[in-house]
């Protein structure tokens, strides 16, 4: 595709040249030309490390600022349950399909945390923000069945027809509470490694 669109313009650009074809869109071409395919190499920027490093660690500390005052504002969360992947406030209700072990009135912790934002910042997990970081708790506040669904199969000319009505279990939570609970950046001494053999 780009070696024909690089034939139509070097065409354009030799008929303008040679005044044959008059058209305002010519004058842009030849600009076009030169922009997409220059062969001047693309710029480059060393960059500090130590300045880097200042910047980061400024946002960091930022961060933690806000998170112990307590001004980041309504804190929302992405976390990993039961197979599927929910964004979630305090209070949103949110349904699981399909059967989870779980019953009506238990507290849980959802330690799946794939990312936790606020007003001015978002931690990312890579695949999980790090442990201890965030609590998330919730309160199955509801298991039930779905609507009744239908499964309907045919075959034409073939007196196949067959027809299935399903329901599915669902489990609706409640969140409870999200809040950061350790500093960005500073996890938890790991312990018990002395008697581990790797």
């Amino acid at each position: 595709m780009a070696s024909v669109v690089r034939r139509v313009l070097t065409n354009f650009t030799r008929l303008s040249s040679c005044n044959q074809v008059k058209s305002p869109i010519l004058a842009v071409l030849p600009s076009l030309a030169t922009k997409f395919y220059s062969n001047v190499p693309t710029p480059y920027e060393i960059v500090d490390a130590q300045e880097d490093r200042k910047t980061y660690q400024g946002t960091i500390d930022n961060v933690n600022r806000q998170v112990s005052e307590g001004k980041q504002g309504r804190i929302f969360a992405v976390v990993h349950v039961a197979g599927k992947q929910f964004k979630i406030t305090e209070g949103d209700v949110f349904v699981i399909e399909g059967y989870w072990p779980p019953d009506a009135g238990d507290r849980i912790s959802l330690d799946k945390v794939l990312l936790v934002g606020a007003n001015d910042f978002t931690l990312i997990g890579r695949p999980l923000v790090q442990k201890g970081l965030v609590r998330v708790e919730a309160t199955v506040i509801e298991k039930t069945l779905s609507h009744t669904k239908t499964h309907f199969r045919k075959k034409r000319r073939k007196q196949y027809m067959r027809i299935n009505f399903y329901r599915i279990p669902q489990t609706m939570l409640r969140v409870n509470r999200i809040e950061i609970v350790g500093e960005v950046n500073h996890p938890p001494d790991v312990t018990g490694l002395e008697t581990r053999i790797f």
